[in-house]
C-alpha cells in the first residue's frame, strides 16, 4: 500500500534498500532539479564532506548511497538517491533527501508538481512505498529538504520534511556542516604604499564662524581734549585793516598750525586821508 503524506508524517520501512525518487513537470521557464544526500551522525552534523553526495560527489565513499542523476520521463523530469540502508555505516543516523536548483538558483515558486516518492530498490515495478507532494512555504526557496530517512531501533523510518533555504544548496550544505568551495576570485593585490615620512603638523583649524547675534559695539574710550592758546589779537591802529594771517602750512603731525600776528609783508599803506589828494 502506497502511503500519501503529509508534512511532518512518518513512516515505517520494511525495505533493506530504497530509491528517493524527485519527479516534477517539466516546462519552459522551469529550471532543473538536481536531488542530493547528507549523511548525518546523532549530533546532526557531517563527519566530513564526504558525507554529502551531490552531483559533484554522485557516490559516498561507503558505497552505501549513490545519486542515478536526471532523466527523462513521460510526464516530466526525474533525479534519483539510492541507499542501502543495511550497509550504512553505524554512527550514519540520519540521511537527508534534499532538492536544489543550483547552479542557476532558480526559486522554487517556478516549479510545478515537485513530488518526492519513496521505493524499494529491491522491487522492480512495484508502486512507491510513500509520497509527499512538497509545497515551499514562501516559494523563494533555492533549495529543500523534501525528506528524511531515519534510525529507530533496529529499522529505519521516512519522514516528510518540506523545509526550505533561500540561499541554495550552499547555505544548506554549511548548515550541516560542510565546507563549500566557492570558487571565489582572490582581489587584485593593492598598490605598494610609499614608504612613511616626517609628517608635518596639522595647520591649526580655524574656529567656525559664530551664527549667533552680534553682540553691542564697544564704546570708544574718551579723548582728552587739547587747547593751544592763540596769539593775543592787538585792536587794528586807525586807518589800517587787521592784519591778515599768513597763507597757512599743512601742519606737522599731531600740531596745529600757528596763527601769525605780523601784518602781510605785501601790505600798502593807503593815501593818507583828503589833505593829500592833488599833490
Amino acid at each position: 500500500m502506497t502511503h500519501a503524506m503529509l508534512k511532518g508524517a512518518n513512516v515505517p520501512l520494511d525495505a533493506t534498500a530504497v530509491r528517493a525518487v524527485l519527479h516534477w513537470s517539466a516546462g519552459q521557464g522551469v529550471p532543473a532539479v538536481d536531488a542530493s544526500a547528507l549523511l548525518l551522525t546523532p549530533e546532526g552534523r557531517v563527519r566530513s564532506d564526504e558525507d554529502f553526495v551531490f552531483y559533484n560527489q554522485p557516490r559516498h565513499p561507503s558505497g552505501k548511497v549513490w545519486r542515478l542523476g536526471q532523466k527523462r520521463v513521460a510526464d516530466g523530469m526525474t533525479d534519483t538517491v539510492q541507499a542501502d540502508l543495511s550497509g550504512v555505516p553505524e554512527e550514519i543516523t540520519r540521511i537527508l533527501v534534499t532538492a536544489s536548483t543550483d547552479p542557476d538558483a532558480t526559486p522554487f515558486e517556478t516549479v510545478r508538481s515537485l513530488r518526492l516518492s519513496l521505493y524499494d530498490a529491491g522491487a522492480e515495478g512495484a508502486e512507491p512505498i510513500a509520497y509527499f507532494d512538497i509545497k515551499p512555504e514562501t516559494g523563494a526557496e533555492t533549495a529543500l529538504i523534501c525528506g528524511e530517512l531515519y534510525r529507530r531501533g533496529d529499522g529505519w523510518r521516512l519522514r516528510a520534511v518540506g523545509e526550505g533555504y533561500s540561499d541554495g544548496l550552499v547555505g544548506l550544505a554549511t548548515d550541516f556542516g560542510i565546507s563549500v568551495d566557492e570558487s571565489a576570485e582572490p582581489d587584485a593585490s593593492p598598490a605598494a604604499e610609499p614608504a612613511p615620512g616626517p609628517v608635518a603638523p596639522a595647520p591649526a583649524a580655524e574656529p567656525a564662524p559664530s551664527l549667533a547675534a552680534p553682540g553691542p559695539m564697544p564704546e570708544a574710550a574718551p579723548v582728552a581734549a587739547t587747547s593751544f592758546p592763540l596769539p593775543p589779537q592787538q585792536p587794528p591802529s586807525y586807518g589800517y585793516p587787521p592784519a591778515a594771517a599768513t597763507q597757512q602750512q599743512p601742519p606737522a603731525y599731531g600740531y596745529p598750525q600757528p596763527v601769525s600776528a605780523w601784518p602781510d609783508p605785501a601790505f600798502k599803506l593807503p593815501p593818507q586821508g583828503p589833505q593829500f589828494i592833488g599833490q
